[in-house]
């Protein structure tokens, strides 16, 4: 055998599977067909954060006078110098992946890779050479790109997916945006910010649907006051786009409107990269459209394994890479335990941010749990007043019986980077009395989680 373990595929998912692999002493190869690091790292989530802080930035720069500060002549975006400087964040990342490989002694294999056999993988190379490589074990982390709708066919011009909307060659003067997950909310408020006129179209009745209805409607606020057309309930019907802008029918409840934008950015999700490397040919299971696979993300074909966002689950970045850790491991002979999927935290990085943990509170009250409930708003809270962020709150929710942390919901400045606490406080089953006693710095925002618990249980001080 060439490899103890080969990864097809070097997204979040791939590369960290394979340098575990190698931790673990396994030999290890990644057949990439573009640049180490996949979508996340080049065309996903480091560039779009990228174009997100310089956004962030010219923003504050244009509200200097609300901190005391006086700036002399016109601020003004320099689009192109965003885009370059989210380019060369991207690429610092995929180069950090080959620096990891080679202190790992991974070997990267360039080309496209397809299932030949269950224990070999046929690369086929930029000049269409082709070769054959052995592994026990298989792991496919293909990754996932940017779904078309029938009604919405990409031409990479006037209708484009979020990779073209990360290099646009100009900033467009209006834009309408298909769908408000975290990739649609997250460039409406780039765009929006920096200048652009943005109508945001969502089918469901609230933006960022996943979300505590709470949340949602937050966001929506936010936005509107942001001068971001937030229109729910609506669906694009059709997109002429035979002359300079694209004419574009929105079915709305009140009948159909005709909007005109230079761009259509469709944001409506994502579809997984199964075709053409070889599932059919060696029977490997499908089930809804992605590669089936048991607790440790083994198919029904021995040796071949699946992770990310080809199998069933949450399509983030974190979720991919602690699916192949745990997959590595279980091949490595380790106790691992499956990854509980009820305590995956997702965020989006829009103004203000929104990160949340477990269940919403309509799901706990489908799942006939009863409840207690503390919010928390950031009106409230020092820090958030004094950095002039006062948009949001922390909404707990917690078993009436037991206590037990059931869900988390925060919106508001850097909650990014809080939510991390209510994941380990939920996989510890902390109790909404242990995070009360739990003594938080102040003044931070990081308060209001104490505050929120203490509002669920009638103990709250600053409301």
């Amino acid at each position: 055998m060439d490899f103890d373990v080969l990864v097809i595929g070097s997204g979040p998912g791939g590369y960290v599977a394979a340098i575990r692999a190698s931790q673990l002493g396994l030999k290890t190869g990644v057949v990439e067909k573009s640049e180490l690091g996949g979508i996340c790292l080049n065309w996903g989530c480091i560039p779009t954060k990228s174009l997100l802080k310089s956004a962030q930035v010219y923003d504050s720069m244009t509200h200097a006078a609300d901190y005391g500060i006086a700036v002399e002549g016109t601020i003004k975006p320099d689009f192109a110098k965003m885009v370059e400087r989210s380019r060369g964040v991207a690429d610092g990342m995929s180069k950090g992946i080959q620096f990891l490989f080679k202190k790992n002694k991974i070997e990267t294999i360039s080309g496209f890779g397809k299932l030949k056999a269950k224990n070999t993988v046929e690369v086929t190379d930029a000049d269409g050479k082709k070769k054959d490589l052995t592994a026990k074990h298989i792991i496919l982390a293909t990754g996932a790109r940017s779904k078309e709708l029938p009604n919405l066919p990409q031409d990479g011009e006037k209708i484009i997916g979020y990779r073209k909307a990360l290099t646009l060659e100009k900033q467009p003067e209006s834009m309408i945006v298909v769908g408000s997950g975290a990739i649609g909310s997250e460039f409406a408020y780039f765009y929006s910010t920096i200048g652009t006129k943005v109508t945001l179209v969502e089918f469901l009745p609230e933006i960022v649907p996943n979300e505590d209805v709470e949340v949602s409607k937050q966001l929506g606020r936010s936005f509107k006051k942001a001068k971001i057309n937030v229109m729910v309930g609506s669906s694009v019907e059709k997109v002429d786009t035979s002359g300079k802008k694209c004419k574009v029918t929105i079915k709305t409840k009140k009948g159909e409107e005709i909007h005109e934008a230079d761009i259509v950015l469709s944001a409506v999700g994502i579809t997984p990269n199964i075709e053409g490397i070889g599932l059919e040919e060696l029977g490997v299971e499908l089930e809804n459209g992605k590669i089936k696979v048991d607790d440790f993300y083994k198919t029904n074909v021995e040796s071949i394994y699946a992770i990310g966002d080809i199998v069933h689950g949450p399509a983030l970045a974190h979720v991919a890479s602690a699916e192949g850790i745990a997959c590595v491991e279980k091949i490595a002979g380790e106790n691992v335990h499956p990854i509980d999927y009820s305590n995956i935290p997702g965020c989006t990085y829009t103004i203000p941010e929104i990160a949340s943990v477990g269940m919403t509170e309509k799901a706990a009250k489908q799942a006939s749990y009863e409840i207690k409930v503390g919010k928390f708003p950031f009106t409230a809270s020092g820090k958030a007043n004094a950095a002039g962020a006062k948009d949001g709150f922390v909404k707990l929710i917690f078993d009436e019986k037991y206590g037990e942390l059931l869900g988390a919901h925060l919106i508001g400045a850097n909650v990014t980077e809080m939510i991390a606490e209510l994941v380990v406080a939920k996989k510890l089953e902390t109790t909404g009395h242990e995070l009360i006693k739990a003594i938080h710095p102040h003044p931070t925002m990081s308060e209001a989680i104490m505050e929120a618990a203490a509002a669920a249980y009638g103990e709250v001080i600053h409301i």
